[in-house]
């Protein structure tokens, strides 16, 4: 089996990927926080996922993969300040936090289908696992991990072995400004300590989301409260992953904060590593600034589709930069991409389909090696365009292209060739018949008005035909 090589953000260098277990592999991804439609950026960190999965079982691996919705205690800071954004959701809607939960993970799942992701093996809920995470909460205070206030329960980040590991910021220079800001629990041991569980008091003395707990406070009757946002993807990726899994993933902002108290409290709790390889991916821009909603660039798949574009027009431009890149959104760049998927689309309708060819092996080789260079996909994407000026063979072309499209997720298989009416034959034949008497000019009116009605003509060696374009 050929190598694979990742980029694992815990050593900062390519690695060659060894999983636990021969030919099987655990992953997590960081999910959505389903307080609002999501935007362009947070689905290309979809497709990133998708892409992983998809390349890892291409090239032969069986995957095992988990993608959350977190539904409670994201707060509107991705530290431990401000409001629950579910409640956010809830009261700028007028309705519960379970009912905002369900309208936009409903929405989310159009969204990812319409860019045909695969589904993940499991897509928990954190709401779903109170149980788990109170489990591991409560672990991380019997060994010393954690304590409780009035507020909350915290992890002690000074118990943590290397904290800053993964981000790699200086731990010294950390603690020295630690103490500047303002601490909205004084009982906090170190601000730089995070909520595993928050109490129904003080700031969340109003909070809608609430579920009794072993946890102690004079404020509240049964431990009342909600979880950290932190503690819920620690508690389901153990679930159903383990203790250890082989791929986390997730956005780049997640290093600093998320996912370093990820790995603090899971490795406190299970003692080992809660995963061996961290992938990020960057952040997606909207003319090279940040998206922003008050800006009007805060782009949702809606607003692909009302520009005219077909979905995996976008999931085209996605691929045309690695996971590990920004890139760079405009509508210029889009419809760039939708050409590009069309080009493919207009190839595969051209192209024989016979049962019997097999893909071309070179091309796949170097296909295969592409993806196995840290998931490659944007030369990947190149070797798929190399392919339509080959000199393989037509019936091979499509078997391979096919066989590409498992990890591009582009339909190629689905574009069929169809049967041209009757009209539009007419068309050609009368333009043929013009270029026959050296009328180039009505040839050329032909060719503009089967344009117009969404047909290229095609100059072969069995002579014209007309080809969709649309």
């Amino acid at each position: 089996m050929q190598e694979i090589r990742l980029f694992n953000t815990l050593s900062r260098t390519k690695e060659a990927f060894v999983p636990l277990e021969s030919l099987r592999v655990t992953m997590y991804q960081c999910g959505p926080t389903v307080y609002s439609t999501q935007h362009i950026g947070n689905l290309r960190a979809a497709v990133m996922g998708d892409l992983v999965v998809r390349a890892l079982r291409h090239l032969g691996y069986t995957v095992t993969f988990v993608r959350n919705y977190t539904d409670v205690g994201h707060l509107t800071s991705d530290e431990d300040e401000g409001e629950d954004k579910l409640e956010k959701g809830a009261k700028r809607e007028s309705m519960s936090p379970e009912a905002i939960a369900e309208k936009y993970i409903r929405q989310y799942e159009d969204d990812i289908t319409a860019l045909n992701l695969m589904p993940p093996s499991v897509a928990p809920r954190a709401t779903e696992h109170i149980g788990d995470i109170i489990d591991m909460v409560s672990s991380l205070i019997t060994k010393g991990y954690a304590y409780t206030t009035d507020l909350a329960v915290y992890f002690d980040v000074s118990q943590a072995k290397d904290y800053t590991r993964l981000s790699g910021q200086d731990e010294d220079a950390l603690r020295a400004g630690a103490g500047t800001g303002e601490v909205s629990d004084p009982a906090k041991k170190n601000p730089r300590d995070f909520a595993l569980w928050f109490f129904k008091a003080s700031a969340h003395a109003r909070a809608l989301q609430t579920w009794s707990s072993p946890f102690s406070s004079p404020l509240v009757q049964h431990g009342e409260g909600f979880p950290g946002w932190h503690i819920e993807c620690s508690a389901m990726s153990n679930t159903y992953l383990g203790a250890t899994m082989d791929i986390h993933m997730g956005g780049i902002e997640h290093v600093s904060v998320h996912h370093t108290n990820e790995i603090a409290q899971s490795e406190a709790s299970n003692g080992v590593p809660p995963a061996r390889y961290w992938m990020h991916n960057e952040h997606l821009l909207v003319d090279n600034t940040k998206m922003s909603k008050s800006q009007g660039t805060g782009y949702a798949l809606d607003d692909i589709r009302s520009h005219g574009y077909n979905p995996l027009a976008l999931r085209y431009f996605f691929l045309q930069a690695h996971y590990r890149s920004k890139q760079n959104f405009t509508w210029e760049a889009l419809d760039a991409a939708s050409r590009g998927l069309q080009k493919l689309y207009v190839a595969m309708r051209e192209l024989p389909r016979e049962n019997t060819a097999s893909p071309h092996q070179e091309t796949m080789k170097r296909f295969d090696t592409a993806l196995a260079d840290d998931i490659n996909v944007p030369q990947a994407l190149a070797v798929a365009h190399e392919i339509l000026s080959s000199d393989i063979s037509p019936a091979e072309k499509c078997a391979t292209l096919i066989a590409m499209d498992s990890v591009l997720g582009l339909g190629l298989a689905e574009q069929t060739s169809v049967e041209i009416p009757s009209d539009i034959l007419s068309l050609v034949h009368e333009r043929e018949a013009y270029r026959a008497r050296g009328d180039y000019a009505n040839a050329d009116r032909m060719r503009d008005e089967l344009k117009a009605k969404g047909y290229e003509i095609k100059d072969t060696a069995e002579g014209a035909r007309a080809v969709r374009t649309s």
